[in-house]
């Protein structure tokens, strides 16, 4: 689903389990995982579930969360993570993530008149006993569209509804093509697009928005102050099962239910997230400091014996990977503009880069196979659009000198020059995590450094995270290339992480054959699904060619559960938009 798509540092992947738990189909192994994770199971055991207690969980970080409380305006997987037992998606769906009508709102797409209609239920209501209404709805595509609001989720493909585009370049006030049939108070939109979509039976996917921003108490707030507003930042309103009760910024939200919540009273009386240092997560989870807390894969063998606890596991819809700076954003003309004399503008420079990489090993050594190298940006998770027969780039010292020297990066004394022998000085940004991020960090570095490259960090340390994510959105001159992850929507196109008018392709990465092959995927053709998928396949060769991505690595996400806890699952059925259903977890009887 749409909050999915949302970047995190590889340093974190792990720990935002939570974020992530809800991407990947049940079960689903990928890669080379070890044997033993594939024993994990799906979910807790079933049992009959009382009514109250509280439950509290590990935010796994070494920094403090922004704390965006916003669908429009979060983009990354701690934020997500942070908002989980509050926020939910308009749409559910069944297994294979195919949005259904037992959601708080059902959709209808009509492909003759090109409309999607949207109809949220009758009790669905704000934590403030408010209905959900049509303005609601259409509020959201608003906040987006709206440059005042600086959103990077904006991008083209928003603009295949009709009068999106005017109303983002200001030439309109509103946005024609959202029609509340009902008016402001009804409960339906009608959303008029140029074409519909093949992915849009089961994610919006960029083209309509899955989720409700509350316009009666958000309308006095200034776009241009709405991101750092108390509205959003201290006092969020939400539909889901629980509502903020109280926040320590950057540290801690306590949950307590939603009294109006449309499903049905939680089981619990209260969940508090809290904020916990990685390398502390070890001992929090042996001494049963918290209910609930992602593992990371590093920490596997010191806490797998641990009593009272289950550990509940899957493969989720993401990667991690090394991405390289190739031009900057035009905020005038909202689009990526890519630099020609870019000092990474030269593939067979990144993908030496990427051939130099030893992940396997990496993986062995800290991860205890529980991550596991990616060849391309398609997860096998989607199935047939996962090109199989794409072989990424192994670790190949000889192959990837072999690339350098032909394209002209001769060495003059111990590192290479460029073609046009200036020196190659490369400043790599990566972000601060749990204990073994240094070392695998500097591994690389050691790696490149075999193959003549003079590769270094970013203002010489791994960077905190919020920092981390400033330098990669403004484009910071000091950043050649960095590590990052995305977590996918449950629908396998990436026009928004990688397209042209899109911000958060932070890469700059912009060719007439990468916005061809994007478009392609959710051209007419493509609702038949063959076709599809062979557009699919050309768009991971051409990726792997041009490698201004590196696909590093997927990673089991774990959870430690107090084995008290019954109700929590993987299943996609059973979660809404990525994240529990926390309406349905609770302390067994």
């Amino acid at each position: 689903m749409k909050l999915s798509k949302v970047l995190g540092s590889v340093g974190v992947v792990s720990a935002a389990a939570l974020a992530l738990v809800a991407c990947g189909k049940s079960g689903n192994s990928d890669g080379n995982a070890a044997k033993e994770a594939g024993k994990f199971p799906a979910a807790t055991p079933k049992k009959p579930v009382k009514q109250g207690g509280s439950v509290s969980l590990a935010l796994e970080t070494d920094t403090p969360f922004t704390g965006i409380f916003s669908d429009e305006l979060s983009t990354t997987a701690t934020d997500s993570t942070v908002a989980a037992p509050a926020e939910e998606s308009l749409f559910d769906t069944d297994d294979h993530y195919k949005i259904n009508d037992k959601g708080a709102a059902t959709m209808k797409l009509d492909r003759k008149a090109k409309t999607v209609t949207i109809t949220v239920k009758k009790g669905v209501k704000w934590s403030d006993g408010q209905q959900v209404n049509a303005k609601d709805l259409e509020y959201p595509y608003e906040i987006l569209a709206n440059k005042k609001t600086q959103a990077q989720r904006y991008d083209s493909t928003l603009e295949d509804i009709e009068g999106m585009k005017e109303y983002h370049e200001g030439k309109a006030k509103t946005i024609s093509g959202i029609e509340m049939p009902d008016g402001e108070k009804g409960r339906t939109i009608v959303i008029h697009f140029k074409e519909l979509k093949p992915g849009m039976y089961y994610s919006g996917n960029g083209y309509f928005w899955e989720s409700a921003a509350p316009y009666h108490y958000l309308k006095n707030v200034p776009f241009n102050k709405l991101q750092s507003s108390d509205e959003i930042r201290k006092r969020p309103l939400y539909f889901g099962p629980f509502k903020v009760q109280k926040l320590v910024r950057g540290q801690s939200v306590t949950y307590v239910p939603n009294k109006y919540y449309w499903r049905g009273k939680p089981k619990l009386d209260k969940i508090v997230i809290s904020v916990v240092n990685p390398n502390s997560a070890t001992q929090a989870i042996k001494s049963h400091k918290f209910d609930i807390a992602g593992v990371l894969n590093s920490q596997w063998e010191q806490v797998k014996d641990t009593k009272k606890v289950n550990f509940v596991a899957q493969v989720p819809l993401a990667y991690s990977y090394l991405g390289f700076k190739l031009g900057k954003w035009d905020a005038a003309k909202g689009e990526n503009v890519m630099d020609k004399n870019s000092k990474m503008n030269n593939k067979a420079l990144r993908q030496a880069i990427g051939y130099a990489m030893n992940l396997d090993a990496v993986n062995k050594r800290y991860n205890h196979g529980l991550s596991f190298r990616v060849n391309t940006l398609i997860p096998k998770g989607f199935g047939d659009y996962h090109d199989s027969s794409i072989k990424g780039f192994n670790y190949n010292l000889k192959k990837a000198s072999q690339l350098l020297d032909k394209a002209g990066y001769k060495k003059k004394g111990k590192w290479r020059v460029q073609p046009n022998g200036k020196p190659l000085n490369i400043k790599l940004l990566a972000a601060t995590g749990s204990a073994i991020q240094e070392p695998i960090i500097q591994n690389y570095i050691q790696q490149w450094k075999k193959i003549g490259l003079n590769v270094s960090l970013t203002g010489g340390r791994l960077a905190e995270q919020n920092s981390f994510f400033d330098k990669i959105q403004n484009d910071a001159k000091n950043v050649d290339m960095f590590m990052a992850a995305w977590s996918l929507a449950s629908e396998p196109s990436q026009g928004s992480m990688y397209g042209e008018t899109s911000p958060m392709n932070y890469e700059r990465f912009v060719t007439p054959e990468n916005t061809k092959l994007l478009e392609e995927m959710n051209s007419q053709k493509s609702f038949n699904h063959q076709y599809r998928v062979n557009v699919f396949h050309k768009w991971q060769k051409y990726m792997y060619d041009e490698a201004f991505v590196i696909p590093m690595n997927n990673s089991y996400s774990i959870t430690a559960l107090n084995n008290k806890i019954t109700g929590y699952s993987t299943k996609p059925s059973q979660n809404n938009n990525g994240h529990q259903l926390w309406y349905q977890v609770g302390y067994a009887k």
